[in-house]
């Protein structure tokens, strides 16, 4: 039987930002950019300084299971692939990329509302 890594303390330490940042996004746009960053920053915690990370490595793909792409290059990496396949990172992403999925299909079904609102 093969050890798995959690690093689910990570995910916690980014969790409360995330989702006051996804809550307040304004538009689908601000939840991809969101979501981004936060993976960024959960990648860069996770790996320290081993990987450099690039907003273009993560995308969020709402249209798109699991709604998350990662670049090539950060996939082929040694150092991200050995923890990729031995941790629970994949669930945590999912999860991250579930929610922001949530909030991106509930701006892009109101977009007059979210107008309406950055106006007043």
């Amino acid at each position: 039987m093969t050890k798995q890594i959690s690093f689910s303390k990570y995910e916690q330490k980014v969790l409360p930002n995330f989702r006051q940042k996804i809550g307040a996004a304004e538009s689908t746009e601000d939840v991809k950019k969101f979501f981004v960053y936060t993976i960024q920053e959960l990648f860069e915690s996770i790996f320290a300084e081993k990987i450099d990370f690039e907003y273009e490595d993560i995308e969020l793909t709402p249209g798109k299971e699991p709604y998350y792409l990662l670049s090539k290059q950060l996939v082929s990496s040694n150092e991200f692939k050995s923890a990729w396949n031995d941790s629970d990172l994949p669930r945590l992403l999912s999860r991250l990329a579930e929610t922001a999925v949530n909030r991106y299909k509930h701006l892009k079904k109101g977009p007059e509302k979210t107008d309406s609102k950055i106006r007043m």
